[in-house]
């Protein structure tokens, strides 16, 4: 049985590119919508980048984002996210 490992505290999203963060240099992050809407998520290479992958999150989901490590994260809203790693 897969367990998640929490391995830094949870801290909120920043809600622009501008605001971006690497979750400590996290390479597999546990995100949570906590909202009762649709969120988009980006990844970029670095903070402000121009070229961003996206994908919307559900209201009340979970979703484990698998990245590298350099890579930043940001979200349309301030939602929960943690530097998390797997376990058996």
């Amino acid at each position: 049985m897969q367990r998640t490992k929490i391995i830094a505290t949870q801290e909120n999203l920043g809600t622009s590119a501008g605001a971006a963060t690497s979750i400590s240099y996290a390479t597999v992050v546990r995100l949570y919508n906590n909202t009762s809407g649709i969120v988009t998520v980006g990844i970029a290479e670095s903070v402000g980048a121009a070229s961003t992958s996206y994908f919307a999150m559900p209201a009340s989901s979970v979703e484990f984002v698998e990245k590298v490590a350099s890579q930043v994260i940001w979200a349309t809203s301030a939602i929960p996210a943690n530097k998390v790693g797997f376990t058996n």
